[in-house]
């Protein structure tokens, strides 16, 4: 899966880097077939922002957005409603069998 990072209006230190791979790692594994991700960040006056997009299988499309005084809880917030836009979708194969145990 490819993962693309991008800052408009600012520079993003490699430690949020790093942790927006994680973050979109994670949340990729709840997808059926992640194929590609982008993260942007961007400062918008006093405010920060994060936006997540998540492609999967057959063109499916996740967006979720986060705002906050830093880059790195906007980042969590985004992560948080893509989680939840994802739990709402059909469950993988890998996910169902876990919830029969």
């Amino acid at each position: 899966m490819d993962i693309i990072i991008t800052a408009r209006h600012g520079e993003v230190p490699e430690t949020l880097r790093v942790r927006a791979e994680q973050v979109v790692s994670r949340l990729a594994r709840l997808a059926h077939r992640p194929t590609a991700a982008n993260v942007t960040f961007d400062a918008d006056h006093q405010r920060s922002l994060a936006e997540l997009r998540l492609t999967a299988a057959r063109g499916v499309f996740y967006v979720a957005t986060g705002e906050a005084d830093d880059h790195r809880t906007a980042l969590d917030r985004a992560a948080a409603k893509l989680r939840r836009q994802l739990d709402k979708a059909v469950p993988s194969p890998r996910r169902a069998g876990r919830a029969r145990r």
